[in-house]
């Protein structure tokens, strides 16, 4: 793990930037895992009609803005970056969908 302090013991703008960019770095690793349900996904629904829920989309940004509104993180744009998160999601569950089945 890098080196790096927690905001609130930041003092400068260099200890800021390795801040985020380890945050960042975390936050990637998050979504590799986050996309690797969604292969994991794609391998077990039966049907590509059931790859888009759109009820369990607006479940997981609801989710997402109470989450956010808890924290006092700005809700609304959390809300957003989650429904493109998932909307990413769910496009590459479908091209994972069909690239698994492509090979049988």
């Amino acid at each position: 793990m890098s080196n790096y302090k927690l905001p609130d013991d930041c003092r400068t703008m260099i200890e800021v930037r390795a801040g985020v960019d380890e945050t960042d770095r975390a936050l990637m690793e998050l979504l590799d895992r986050r996309f690797g349900y969604m292969r994991a996904a794609a391998r077990i629904k039966q049907s590509r009609d059931t790859v888009r829920d759109e009820a369990r989309k607006a479940q997981v940004v609801d989710s997402a803005a109470a989450d956010a509104e808890a924290r006092n993180l700005p809700a609304q744009e959390i809300a957003a970056i989650w429904d493109r998160l998932v909307e990413a999601s769910i496009a590459y569950e479908m091209r994972e969908w069909d690239r698994i089945r492509s090979k049988a």
